[in-house]
């Protein structure tokens, strides 16, 4: 977001200054997300993604994708961009979408993560998605919606045996500090990151300025989807020095794909999207 404020501003010589609020400073991702919608703020990035449209939760499905490759090329497919066209039904203009932070990994303080029944019955702090907490009933969690700004005192404090997040969280949360184990399975992508600007705000930019503004949008999004990736597995090698960490085998894989897959007919019967949207995007990572 740096490399966002720096380029809009210099590309359109000062008729736009961008002001960054990092860290929760503001409030929580959904409070920010209400005064994007307000017109408040006229942008943000983070989990409310499903204010601007329920099909985003795509993104979150299981096992949806299975590397980075794949998950570039979704993020990155007309697919995307329809998804990122239809928010405007809500009042958001979204110029780019990202994968926010990277694959997600489980850390907990109880046992090792080998299968989901070694999930089963721990209480795992989740995201305030309704996505997530459907998965981790479906893995036999108990999920407690926490914002992640609180996660470190839940997990310190005993209030949650575990969580789940992408290992550039858990690293720069510190949030190795109150857990024991790590587990690799890369069971789903971060999550989508659209940026998500108030429609009405952008529509009154001069015709000059919204494409300044649309390109360095995609070209912040790329930028931070590489880094995300390049520093995957250096955070992945600083916390295999804090946590005893394991990688679950192909054939343990098997057993979360089978255990998680109600997750989509779940959604699928709450509208949100279609088994066909589902092949769309999957067709879209070959």
């Amino acid at each position: 977001m740096v490399f966002f404020k720096e380029e809009v501003e210099k590309r359109t010589n000062g008729r736009i200054k961008v002001e960054l609020y990092f860290s929760a400073v503001l409030g929580t991702e959904f409070e920010v997300q209400d005064m994007v919608a307000t017109g408040a703020l006229q942008g943000t990035r983070g989990g409310g993604f499903i204010y601007a449209n329920e099909k985003y939760n795509i993104f979150t499905l299981p096992f949806l994708v299975e590397d980075w490759d794949q998950a570039m090329k979704l993020i990155t497919s007309e697919f995307t961009k329809k998804i990122n066209e239809e928010a405007k039904a809500n009042g958001y203009h979204i110029p780019a979408c990202g994968i926010s932070c990277g694959f997600r990994a489980h850390t907990n303080s109880v046992r090792p993560i080998e299968t989901p029944d070694d999930l089963k019955g721990l209480k795992m702090r989740v995201p305030q998605q309704e996505v997530y907490v459907v998965i981790a009933r479906a893995l036999g969690i108990n999920p407690q919606e926490i914002p992640y700004s609180e996660v470190y005192m839940a997990l310190r404090t005993g209030v949650v045996d575990g969580q789940d997040n992408a290992v550039s969280n858990i690293w720069d949360y510190k949030v190795y500090e109150v857990q024991k184990y790590l587990t690799i399975s890369r069971y789903a992508m971060g999550g989508p990151d659209p940026l998500m600007v108030n429609l009405e705000w952008y529509n009154r930019l001069p015709a000059d300025l919204q494409q300044i503004f649309d390109e360095v949008a995609e070209e912040t999004m790329r930028l931070s989807d590489q880094l995300n990736r390049e520093n995957e597995s250096e955070y992945i090698k600083q916390l295999e020095a804090k946590l005893i960490t394991n990688y679950v085998t192909p054939e343990n894989l098997v057993k979360f794909h089978e255990a998680t897959k109600p997750v989509y007919q779940y959604f699928i019967d709450k509208d949100y999207f279609t088994w066909d949207d589902i092949s769309q995007a999957r067709a879209s990572v070959n």
